[in-house]
């Protein structure tokens, strides 16, 4: 279902922090070379989860700036790469939940709605937005974990790479997938009726 919606990963093999990295506050080096490491690859997958690079990048530099300006925990500590992509993504799930939340109220206010008189390419285009809208829908309703893990399976990662970001053990992956994509099926069904 998520065909057509999430972009694929392009020729770059994906890249990973494989050692967790101890951030020093003292030495803006650490944090720079952590930034520089993670940023682009995080602001990526926002862009393909919201649909507006913007906003992305808005996200990923909140992310960013909760690492800077908090006190994390000693485990937080062990995995920085793994706090703050967690935290971006979980900031990305709370935007969709939000854009959702105000389109039903937009909906709600105002209950025409007029038909399209698009070309066909125009039609495509529309219908394209459409499935994306659903499918931003349906991901803020599920758990955020299970959307972090359709998402990151969607855009090329690999059971190993997943299970690092979510930090659960490699062998949980493929039974939280199974459960992340039936709970997506049957919510998506709920809520349009069809199945694309």
């Amino acid at each position: 279902m998520l065909e057509g919606v999430v972009e694929p990963v392009r020729s770059t093999p994906p890249t990973m922090v494989n050692s967790p990295v101890e951030f020093d506050r003292s030495a803006p080096k650490t944090f720079d070379e952590l930034f520089l490491a993670l940023y682009p690859r995080i602001v990526s997958i926002l862009r393909r989860m919201l649909g507006d690079p913007g906003r992305a990048e808005e996200i990923a530099n909140e992310a960013f700036l909760r690492l800077h300006s908090n006190v994390l925990p000693p485990v937080a500590r062990k995995n920085l790469p793994g706090w703050v992509y967690r935290t971006a993504m979980h900031l990305g799930i709370d935007d969709l939940r939000a854009r959702a939340r105000r389109q039903r109220w937009e909906q709600e206010a105002s209950r025409s709605v007029s038909p399209s008189t698009t070309a066909h390419d125009g039609l495509q285009l529309v219908l394209r937005a459409e499935r994306q809208k659903r499918v931003r829908i349906v991901l803020a309703k599920l758990k955020p974990e299970w959307a972090e893990a359709l998402l990151l399976r969607a855009t090329g990662y690999s059971y190993r790479e997943i299970a690092s970001h979510l930090n659960v053990p490699i062998t949980s992956i493929g039974a939280m997938l199974l459960r992340a994509e039936a709970s997506f099926e049957k919510c998506y069904l709920e809520l349009f009726g069809e199945k694309d």
